[in-house]
């Protein structure tokens, strides 16, 4: 008898944690999507029992972690996504020092500014600060790209070794645009470059008609955090991209002293 109550006890934990598994993968999928998506399509991406992807469904949007459309068909994260995403923020250590030097960098280099950190394969976005008058960038705060089409994420790439950026990346790299690297060969010998110079850039290979220039904040060994300036890559031309990497690389080496000096890791 004890032993079948051992038995059913660790078959409730299993499906406890697997519904626990499939919430957050449900998150996930909805937060990624760039449009709201019917059950059909979450089943078709998920592969999850319809009917077990209905009942954490409904407990998500009584929950409010999930809202629907107006028909109630289709469905995106809700508000409390949103409270999750801000606790983070306001809670991080490294956060409210990189903001001051955002605002630094954009006053004198004019153009939009961004901090993110590297999540596996891929960086988060944590802050933005939008470049006044000149072309807008699309705000990327909250958002995740893969690492290897964007400056900030190959120069966290740089900080790792071959064999580890070979187990971080995914087997086939995506292309975003007709200028990502997607030849892993092409990609190390960038990397390479990166962590020769100390700062990585790229040219439209994450957005049309963008380029970018990064450099990692070694607070962390390896970093895990980068900042990275966003202009117009028409005027992205070598002059230019030295001028931004060495405002880059000044103002970083401020925020790394300011973030040991108060014992941030």
């Amino acid at each position: 008898m004890a032993g079948k109550r051992r038995e059913d006890h660790s078959s409730a934990e299993t499906a406890t944690v697997k519904s626990a598994e499939r919430t957050v993968r449900i998150l996930e999928v909805l937060a990624a999507s760039p449009t709201r998506l019917t059950l059909a399509e979450l089943q078709e991406k998920m592969g999850y029992p319809r009917s077990s992807l209905h009942a954490l469904i409904r407990t998500l949007r009584e929950m409010k972690w999930v809202e629907a459309d107006a028909t109630g068909s289709a469905f995106g994260v809700g508000p409390h996504a949103l409270l999750s995403g801000t606790a983070y923020l306001d809670r991080d250590p490294a956060l409210r020092f990189a903001y001051e030097t955002l605002e630094d960098l954009r006053a004198e280099l004019g153009y939009t500014m961004h901090y993110a950190r590297r999540n596996d394969a891929h960086v988060l976005y944590l802050a933005s600060r939008e470049s006044r008058g000149g072309a807008s960038v699309v705000p990327r705060v909250g958002r995740r790209l893969p690492a290897h089409v964007t400056a900030l994420g190959q120069c966290l790439l740089s900080c790792l070794t071959r064999d580890e950026v070979d187990e971080v990346l995914p087997a086939r790299l995506d292309a975003l645009t007709p200028h990502t690297i997607t030849d892993r060969e092409q990609l190390f010998a960038e990397l390479d470059r990166a962590r020769a110079r100390g700062w990585a850039v790229e040219h439209e290979q994450g957005t049309d008609g963008v380029a970018c220039v990064a450099v990692p904040l070694d607070y962390r060994i390896p970093a895990t955090d980068a900042i990275s300036c966003s202009m117009p890559a028409k005027l992205a031309d070598d002059d230019e991209v030295e001028r931004v990497a060495n405002a880059l690389l000044r103002h970083t080496g401020i925020l790394v002293a300011t973030l040991r000096r108060e014992g941030i890791r």
